[in-house]
């Protein structure tokens, strides 16, 4: 794709030459595998920072994280330095001249993603005293993305017309949330709902253009692209359940 996500990574084709779709059978398979493999190492990355960061960081110094993260300039700052830093993962991702300057990108996006998802974990964990809440949204969330990477598998749906679309809504997003921050207003579960099915539409996009638009050596840029929506589709998720649990 030529890059309409703003929290998902860009396919330069150009860089490569064919793309996957025009590559022989063998080859075409070798990198969807590839691209899947990098992406359950991803997640599985994620989740080893996660409890890492449990794990290292004192409650005292987390609350006090929690608390300046989730709300005011200093969560707008945050956010800023996310957007930062993603961009620089997804180009360092796309690059043709350097395989490890790929790998570097990935682990980036996905260290980058533990810390912003870490004070949203804490408040299901700690604060309301639910660990089986991430749990839960971790089932919803594959079971989602599988349904979704099944559908564009089987009918091998062409969906590249979506990106300018999925951009604008993504900026769309991005200014409520800023909004939001700036003249303190909750977001609340209809934000919620409606980011959780930009997600999916995210998912839907990408994992078309694995089939149809990434060259068969853009494997890790694929994988970062995938993770990235699905990051997004899991935190919204997470944010649905943990208003549910706190309207109990």
């Amino acid at each position: 794709m030529s890059n309409m996500n703003p929290y998902s990574s860009g396919v330069d084709g150009a860089a490569y030459g064919n793309a996957a779709i025009y590559a022989d059978e063998n080859e075409r398979i070798g990198f969807i595998r590839r691209t899947y493999a990098h992406l359950s190492g991803a997640v599985f990355a994620f989740l080893a920072l996660e409890v890492v960061l449990f794990t290292l960081v004192p409650a005292d110094t987390m609350t006090m994280l929690v608390q300046r993260m989730t709300g005011g300039y200093g969560w707008l700052l945050v956010l800023g330095a996310f957007m930062a830093v993603s961009w620089m993962a997804r180009s360092w991702a796309s690059s043709g001249q350097s395989r490890g300057l790929q790998y570097a990108g990935l682990g980036l996006y996905v260290v980058a993603q533990a810390v912003i998802m870490l004070p949203l974990m804490y408040i299901a964990i700690h604060v309301m005293n639910q660990p089986q809440i991430p749990i839960l949204a971790g089932i919803i969330t594959t079971l989602t993305f599988a349904g979704l990477t099944g559908f564009v598998m089987f009918t091998r749906v062409d969906l590249a017309s979506w990106g300018t679309y999925l951009f604008v809504a993504g900026l769309v997003a991005m200014g409520v949330v800023v909004c939001g921050v700036l003249f303190g207003f909750s977001l609340g579960l209809f934000f919620s709902a409606a980011m959780v099915a930009l997600a999916c539409g995210y998912i839907l996009y990408d994992t078309s253009n694995v089939l149809h638009h990434y060259d068969t050596r853009q494997h890790v840029a694929a994988s970062l692209a995938l993770f990235a929506s699905v990051a997004l589709l899991f935190y919204y998720v997470l944010r649905i359940l943990i208003a549910f649990s706190s309207s109990d």
